[in-house]
């Protein structure tokens, strides 16, 4: 249990009387019943089990009878393509890229991004995620959606090479520009769409910028077994093979999805362990019927760290973490043909500090521990959906709705109350948002951003 009793500044946030998730060791979640945590600053600056005394702070929530735990993490996603929820359903992945979204992607601009991603941002903070990974573009207006909202993200402005110099040299301009913005709460990375997209000069070049920068490569890689097959028989080498040759791995890599990573790949991913996680959204990979789903097993088992992400919501419908995390250990436990695997205690490690460890940021955040962000959320366990409490740490895998979700701290500031959104003006937003929805849609100009043959 972390703990300071150390004299300091006068804590401006206490949340007392709460039952807080303090670790997950070993897979399995620990709780602290009645516990009380103060937040100085933008970081937790003390965490006590057993507090002898009301905590002195400039503001105190009282959480009696609810769950404290860490705000969750969405490694992977395109959090503006909100607009195309529900726009694209019942198709095969190929059709969905160059039927559907790829030619409404189109109509997307600047201020679009602003209101996609300022309405991700709402049905985030909702949900309990208090940091995303965002992949996508015109991303210095994602970037005034995250100062505006208070969340925390990293994001990075994809390119594919049919754009020519033009794409790569305007992500590694976002990534040097924004890195550290929004007082910290933005990093960036650089941006590449794909191996299939992206030609092995810009993938190099991105690798090299990347390292330059200090910040990470995030781009889809192995998405699926056939875009692994598909590179195979093109160039003799599975999309993996591609990033260490390209010196992306060594840079460091967000990649996204990995359903397609063989056996082979495994060794080589483990020697960047350090610098290399993968994400995992299940429920569009079952939605598309891709097939094998992301090796969580053995990438694990080398110590690849592999988060949740909920990707955009064209393909997965909701940016709710929660609902990736069930969905991930159904299946896993399915896959495994194993209902003792993956623990509820697992799948919350996977949640917080694995998530974490993904986007680079073990230690700093997914716990609740002394120094790290104050990103933090209050969740009620009273619904009947949730009775009895037999286990808790069952009941937040496999019980909890967004609704259940009642403050968002990112940072130390609170941004949602009781579910009430402090920062975001729902009735504003929502009206603009769904006048362009309309528009957006319209796919009578006959153009495409991109041909999905991978």
């Amino acid at each position: 249990m972390d703990a300071d009793p150390r004299p300091g500044p006068v804590p401006d946030l206490a949340i007392v009387n709460c039952t807080a998730l303090v670790g997950t060791a070993v897979n399995r979640a620990q709780f602290a019943p009645g516990a009380t945590l103060e937040i100085t600053g933008d970081r937790l600056s003390r965490i006590d089990a057993n507090p002898a005394s009301p905590p002195q702070a400039r503001e105190v929530i009282d959480a009696q009878g609810m769950v404290v735990m860490p705000g969750l993490i969405n490694t992977h996603s395109h959090a503006a393509m909100t607009f195309l929820r529900c726009a694209a359903e019942d198709v095969a992945v190929s059709s969905w890229f160059n039927d559907y979204i790829w030619p409404m992607e189109v109509n997307v601009g600047a201020r679009d991004v602003y209101l996609g991603t300022m309405v991700a941002a709402a049905e985030m903070i909702e949900c309990g995620v208090t940091t995303f990974a965002d992949h996508y573009f015109f991303m210095d207006e994602a970037a005034r959606a995250v100062a505006d909202s208070g969340l925390r993200a990293n994001l990075g402005w994809a390119f594919f090479s049919s754009e020519g110099d033009v794409g790569i040299e305007r992500s590694i301009a976002f990534a040097e520009r924004y890195n550290g913005a929004a007082d910290g709460r933005i990093t960036t990375c650089l941006a590449p769409h794909a191996p299939y997209t992206v030609n092995d000069d810009q993938l190099k070049l991105a690798a090299d910028e990347a390292r330059r920068l200090g910040v990470k490569v995030h781009l889809h890689a192995a998405e699926d077994i056939n875009q692994t097959r598909s590179s195979i028989a093109a160039r003799g080498q599975t999309p993996i093979q591609v990033l260490e040759e390209t010196g992306v791995l060594d840079a460091g890599t967000i990649i996204a999805h990995g359903c397609g990573i063989t056996d082979d790949d495994i060794p080589i991913l483990a020697h960047y362990k350090d610098r290399v996680g993968v994400t995992h959204g299940p429920k569009g990979y079952l939605k598309f019927a891709l097939g094998p789903l992301t090796p969580i097993p053995a990438l694990q088992a080398v110590g690849v760290p592999v988060g949740y992400c909920t990707d955009g919501a064209a393909s997965n419908n909701t940016l709710d973490v929660f609902e990736s995390m069930r969905v991930t250990a159904i299946s896993q436990k399915q896959l495994a043909d194993d209902a003792t695997y993956f623990s509820s205690g697992m799948a919350l490690r996977m949640a917080g500090p694995e998530s974490a460890a993904v986007l680079g940021m073990r230690a700093t955040a997914g716990e609740l521990r002394v120094g790290a962000y104050a990103d933090v959320i209050i969740v009620d366990t009273s619904g009947f959906h949730c009775q009895p409490l037999h286990d808790l740490a069952g009941a937040l895998v496999y019980c909890i709705q967004p609704n259940d979700v009642r403050t968002t701290i990112v940072g130390g500031k609170v941004l949602m109350r009781d579910r009430q959104l402090l920062t975001i003006d729902r009735v504003t937003l929502l009206a603009e948002f769904r006048l362009r929805a309309r528009e957006i849609i319209d796919r009578t100009h006959g153009r495409t951003i991109q041909d999905y043959a991978p």
